[in-house]
């Protein structure tokens, strides 16, 4: 009885203490009158914090009487701080009105994004300055890191799909962009907006990213050469100034298991040094054979913000990884469905050691509330140690020089490389007016080189015996000077006995489907010279300027760039070649806000790319001129829904020339000629956002029509047909809905899907791969810190290919799979 009546006194007590407790609850808002979402709204020196939600309302609860200083911050906007005096049971609104901070005009983002769901207000890559997209000139695309979380996204490659009129090229870091191909060494993929290189093998992780972006089309006027299609950004994870921690376990099919962890907040009182620090350890086979991943991945970020006028940042990714390369299924012949997905024709002592590190250091400092200087840096390394056992993307000859159909001859590569790169940029940004017209100008200067030092060099092994013990590729004509072998095997249930060339690197068996500790000892080796080994250097100097010029309802982006860019292969040996191209490249684009929600724009743009310095040669036929493109685009660019969801069209068309391809009969064997012309048109349609505070979306559309409109040599007969690899017809949507009613509140579903249509996989087009159809889910359901989250992909397990080169090379994707995650927040 006594234990009773304590129990019931305690909780009276705690009763009596609850009901005595206050709140503080309001409305945030700019000074145009709209709500801002994720604004950070504490008590400074308490543990006491919370954010906005997506119609600008917070609430402090709990709260004991007495007097406060509330501060509320919001990413591009001044940081505000009210007193109030709460008394014991009331209910007290305190509302602000944020003023937008001119310092927010940088580069690289220096402080976190606040924003939580899948929508993203402001981007730095389209014009070098902090502009909403909606004000953008030029079709955005982005995957914030909410998304890449609901979908257990571990990779950039794994959310392309998310983005309109982007493919995967191969399962590689390799992707396709409006029908043309980028990746990690044309040029075309940014970290926080300087160019940057990667593997080229792997796809980067996704663990220390705030959001991938993808800007469409030629960005040469911003970036320098860089691919027609569009160029990628990788925007990494900054401090926050409110201590949040997070780390997650996540296990599923193909033995993987991940741990991440995600620690940001202030580093002193005054929240003037700020730091943030992304851990992720991985290890994951695949449904491919012999395919596995072993990641570990380090990324601090420190942010220094001494006041209001000077702001420095510092960022370092290390990345290290032990795998395999992945060259791609092989099938029979034409056979497209006669070997399983996961074969591959790896060796079980292949290998691939891989290091990199990007280090970034940026500075924004305002001399007025109209001029700032903005300046960052990159040095970005990255090593590799590979020994492969490969197709040498042909099918192994019998005595008479045919293919045989269930055979692929294959080669070994034995490489150590390294690659460096530097990137500077620095640019002065200038608010003013001339009469009734507002200016925010833009004058800069990039600096860009990469080099392959002295030291990476690569072992080779192909092709068939000789009797002299040499090497060589096998001609029917010459077939006595070859030893041969009986070759006795069941293929397909049949007694097929052959007699081949012999090979210099065992042939795979496709019928046989077999993996080995091959002896590579045996094999005859021979030293190559390639992109990966050859010592070279290249560096750019560009020279820009830009005016985002505001009239009303009117807005003009006019830019322009000189840029040199000058290539030296085997420049430190005597057979040096210097290649020095310029190009002067404009930029110009229309605003017009039709109304409060929807705006119209209008591009025009160019780009080029310069030819590899080794193409440059006299037998080849150069000098020859740099890839040169052109885009015009246009579309309507919306938010709704109090600006909680977008809605962005466009229609572009964009043409390169200058394309090399093999000179026709009788010129010199290995000339080229420079007739290539390419076009891709098309119409995209993007969603992004919250319809309610708990229903998050994405969904987009894309057409393009990629062709070939004029060429030279052996591809002159496709001219008008697809390009490889560029589906006419993609799309996908995602969708998550969280329940907000108290029988099921922390539960979530979330569901998507996305379709590809058939694409070639070569100009010649006998070869290719069908379109498919993909649904994925997930489960969520939190409960206070912690979150359980279940993802199912491919939920019908279709069988698919994401791309390839021919049916020699095809890289399909994932069967059906699952991810079950567990993540606590503190």
């Amino acid at each position: 009885m006594k234990v009773i009546c304590t129990l019931a006194l305690l909780f009276l007590v705690g009763f009596h203490a609850v009901s005595q407790q206050a709140t503080v609850k309001g409305i945030v808002k700019n000074e145009k009158g709209d709500t801002l979402t994720s604004a950070s709204v504490f008590i400074p020196g308490r543990k006491i914090g919370t954010v906005s939600t997506s119609t600008g309302q917070y609430e402090l609860v709990n709260l004991a009487p007495g007097t406060y200083s509330v501060q509320v911050s919001s990413v591009g906007y001044e940081s505000i701080t009210k007193k109030i005096n709460v008394a014991a049971g009331e209910t007290q609104s305190l509302n602000f009105i944020l003023k937008e901070a001119l310092y927010e005009l940088q580069q690289v983002e220096i402080t976190g994004r606040r924003e939580t769901g899948y929508k993203n207000t402001s981007s730095f890559i389209a014009t070098k300055t902090a502009t909403p997209l909606k004000d953008v000139p030029q079709a955005v695309s982005y995957v914030t890191k909410e998304l890449m979380q609901d979908q257990a996204a571990a990779r950039v490659g794994d959310v392309v799909k998310n983005f309109s009129g982007v493919n995967q090229f191969t399962s590689n870091n390799d992707i396709a962009i409006r029908g043309f191909r980028i990746f990690a060494g044309n040029g075309t993929m940014l970290v926080n907006g300087l160019r940057a290189n990667s593997s080229f093998w792997k796809q980067p992780p996704a663990n220390y990213l705030e959001r991938v972006e993808v800007i469409k089309g030629p960005v040469s006027a911003l970036f320098g050469n860089a691919s027609p299609g569009g160029t990628i950004n990788r925007v990494t994870k900054k401090p926050l100034d409110q201590q949040k921690s997070s780390i997650s376990f996540i296990t599923g099919s193909f033995n993987t298991f991940r741990a991440l962890t995600d620690v940001t907040g202030p580093m002193n009182e005054s929240k003037t040094l700020l730091y943030r620090l992304n851990i992720a350890y991985e290890n994951s086979q695949s449904f491919r054979d012999l395919q596995f991943e072993k990641n570990i991945v380090v990324a601090p970020s420190i942010s220094f913000l001494p006041n209001d006028k000077t702001r420095l940042n510092f960022d370092l990714v290390y990345n290290k990884s032990n795998s395999r390369v992945d060259r791609g299924q092989s099938v029979f012949s034409d056979d497209l469905y006669s070997t399983p997905i996961s074969l591959s024709l790896n060796a079980v002592n292949d290998r691939l050691n891989e290091e990199q590190y990007n280090i970034t250091t940026s500075l924004t400092h305002n001399f007025t509330n109209k001029t700032a200087f903005n300046i960052a840096y990159i040095r970005t390394s990255y090593s590799e140690d590979l020994f492969e056992h490969r197709s040498n993307n042909t099918y192994a000859k019998d005595m008479l020089g045919n293919p045989v159909s269930f055979l692929i001859e294959r080669q070994v590569f034995d490489r150590k490389s390294k690659e460096l790169n530097d990137n500077l940029s620095a640019y002065f940004t200038h608010n003013g007016y001339t009469g009734p017209l507002e200016h925010k100008v833009v004058v800069g200067y990039d600096y860009a080189q990469t080099k392959l030092p002295v030291g990476s060099a690569q072992l080779t092994a192909n092709n068939y015996l000789r009797k002299d013990g040499t090497t060589a590729a096998y001609r029917a004509i010459d077939s006595a000077k070859y030893v041969t072998y009986k070759y006795t095997t069941n293929v397909n249930g049949r007694d097929t006995t052959l007699t081949l060339p012999k090979p210099n690197v065992p042939t795979y068996d496709l019928a046989k489907n077999e993996h080995n500790m091959e002896d590579v000892s045996k094999y005859i080796y021979f030293q190559t010279a390639n992109d990966a080994t050859t010592p070279k250097l290249n560096f750019l100097h560009g020279a820009y300027i830009q005016d985002q010029i505001t009239f009303g309802k009117l807005q003009a982006l006019v830019g322009l760039r000189f840029e040199w860019f000058i290539d030296k292969a085997k420049y430190t040996t005597a057979q040096e070649k210097k290649v020095t191209q310029t190009a002067v490249l404009p930029r110009l684009g229309l605003v017009y806000s039709i109304n409060k929600n929807i705006n119209a724009y209008a591009l025009y743009t160019q780009g080029y790319n310069p030819q590899a310095a080794a193409l440059q040669s006299p037998t080849a036929g150069g000098p020859f001129d740099p890839l040169e493109s052109k885009m015009v685009e246009a579309g309507f660019k919306s938010e709704w829904f109090h600006k909680r969801l977008s809605v962005t069209t466009s229609v572009y068309q964009v043409e390169q020339v200058n394309a090399l391809y093999a000179a026709p009969a009788p010129a010199p064997q290995d000339s080229m000629v420079q007739v290539g012309k390419e076009e891709s048109k098309g119409f995209e349609f993007e969603v992004v956002g919250q319809i309610t505070d708990n229903w998050n979306v994405v969904l987009n559309y894309a057409y393009n029509d990629a062709k070939l409109l004029n060429a030279g040599g052996i591809d002159k007969p496709y001219i008008g047909q697809q390009k490889p690899n560029a589906p006419r017809h993609m799309g996908n949507f995602w969708t998550k809905y969280s329940f907000k009613s108290r029988a099921l509140r922390g539960l979530g579903v979330g569901i998507g899907g996305n379709f590809v249509t058939k694409r070639f996989l070569s100009l010649n087009q006998a070869q290719t791969v069908p379109g498919y159809e993909l649904l994925n889910a997930a489960l969520y359901y939190r409960i206070d810190k912690f979150q359980i989250q279940f993802n199912l992909n491919n939920v019908l397990d279709k069988t698919y290919w994401v791309g390839g080169y021919d049916y020699v090379r095809l890289f399909p994707g994932a069967p059906r799979n699952w991810l079950a995650t567990v993540a606590y927040t503190f």
